[in-house]
């Protein structure tokens, strides 16, 4: 390339990517020299954990490169981040290797050694035909909606460009994950990277709210609707209204009021209790369960069409075993947040984190740390410390509705087994008809075959 680049590219976010190291570096300079905000990956598979956190308008990447090529990274691109311009380089390039580029949708494609005014050019272009860029935010404007979210692996970076995505449009959002792994967060999140940040986010624990007054919550109610409704209130619908509602643990839901939830996400509006007429609402639903919504509508436990109406996009969240990378930085960010005398932990205590399996997720972290803390003496957590809380606390971590669904397979399990694996017996000892009680069978995968006497 040309030494002589003019400035034409103030502020505009590139991603360079190349395992060549003293060739990404020289590329780097020159390109800042033309005013881009650079950033460099030296693999592909790095690449794809810098693009969610840099949010480039533009990515550059070399063909051949160990693990992960660069038709593969775009393939990835276009996966994850449609929309996003990528060039690919190469050395060895070939009319078929071109083609192949191309053919997928790359937007340019260059041999080296290339022209300097030719690159120019095309980044010229890709940064105008970019529909994702930003221009006018800096990075750091742009993460404030992940602000209260801890996280350095590859899979919640990712997770996390999905949001920002999903963010810009207004369809509705359902977050699959387990109990304590941070679905609010996320809600939250999603909410504050939309254009309806300025307008209220309101959540709301299907579970914890009585079946009788759910509707109440939700939709309001007229003075009189009912005993001891001694004045008119707004539901959440109303208070949520141009921002976003977030109802958790929606498969704890009754059948009964599935149906007025799904009535008032069709038509937009809701009818407060007691009231004769409907109100327009403008909320975007998000919502989250730790159970499985499919395995819910097979026993006809949950509503399909409410199903389809509620998750139009489905953004999964991972446990804490599969994102073992962040627990350095979590436990660290919760002894911070801490009045404790610890500031941080030995190499053994670390590993003893790292290596747990953590049922409870983050929640449960944050509980083990919070109890570290308490009984901390030294700047440096020892491993024995790590050791008795894991051990204390392992019994009483359980969320309720974990804990609720462990009693209730021990329960079934006890049945079967006095029952000798007769279903018709261990219904009536459970005081259930046969068809309810084959599908909590079905619910905890549980076969009645496996308690008959073997012969």
């Amino acid at each position: 390339m040309s030494e002589s680049i003019d400035n034409n590219f103030h502020g505009q976010r590139v991603l360079l990517v190349d395992d060549d190291p003293s060739l990404l570096k020289l590329l780097a300079v020159r390109l800042r020299a033309t005013g881009l905000e650079v950033q460099t990956a030296t693999s592909g598979k790095q690449a794809t954990s810098v693009i969610p956190r840099f949010s480039p308008q533009l990515v550059i990447t070399d063909l051949r490169m160990a693990e992960m090529d660069g038709l593969a990274l775009f393939s990835h691109i276009q996966e994850h981040h449609p929309g996003l311009p990528t060039i690919i380089l190469t050395a060895h390039g070939t009319i078929k290797e071109a083609v192949a580029a191309t053919n997928q949708g790359a937007f340019g494609f260059l041999t080296k050694p290339f022209d300097s005014q030719e690159l120019l050019t095309l980044i010229t272009k890709g940064l105008a035909l970019n529909i994702n860029a930003l221009p006018n935010q800096t990075t750091a404007e742009q993460d404030t909606w992940r602000h209260d979210i801890i996280s350095q692996s590859v899979v919640m970076e990712s997770l996390l460009g999905e949001v920002q995505r999903v963010a810009q449009s207004d369809v509705s959002v359902y977050i699959q994950g387990e109990s304590g792994t941070g679905k609010e967060l996320i809600a939250q999140a999603l909410h504050k990277a939309s254009k309806r940040s300025d307008k209220p986010f309101i959540a709301v624990n299907c579970s914890a709210i009585p079946e009788d007054l759910l509707e109440s919550e939700l939709f309001g109610h007229r003075k009189g609707a009912f005993s001891g409704a001694t004045e008119s209130r707004q539901g959440l619908f109303e208070t949520a209204d141009g921002g976003s509602l977030f109802l958790d643990e929606i498969g704890d839901m009754s059948p009964a009021f599935q149906v007025k939830l799904l009535r008032a996400l069709q038509e937009s509006e809701i009818r407060p209790v007691g009231a004769n007429t409907s109100i327009a609402v403008d909320v975007r639903i998000i919502s989250a369960s730790h159970r499985d919504l499919q395995q819910l509508i097979s026993e006809e436990l949950f509503r399909m069409d409410l199903y389809y109406r509620l998750n139009v996009v489905t953004l999964r969240l991972p446990p804490l075993t599969e994102r073992l990378e962040d627990i350095p930085i979590l436990a660290q960010h919760f002894i911070t947040n801490s009045a404790s005398l610890a500031k941080g932990f030995s190499n053994e205590a670390l590993e003893k984190l790292v290596s747990y399996h953590w049922p409870g997720n983050v929640r449960q972290l944050k509980n083990i740390i919070d109890h570290i803390c308490t009984f901390a003496t030294t700047p440096l957590i020892p491993v024995n410390l790590v050791d008795n809380a894991l051990q204390e606390k392992q019994a009483t971590l359980l969320s309720f509705n974990d804990a609720k669904t462990n009693f209730e397979r021990d329960y079934l399990i006890k049945l079967l087994q006095l029952a000798n694996g007769n279903v018709t017996e261990a219904a009536r000892l459970a005081k259930r008809n046969r068809t309810e009680f084959y599908r909590l069978l079905k619910r905890h995968d549980l076969k009645a075959a496996q308690f008959k006497p073997q012969k």
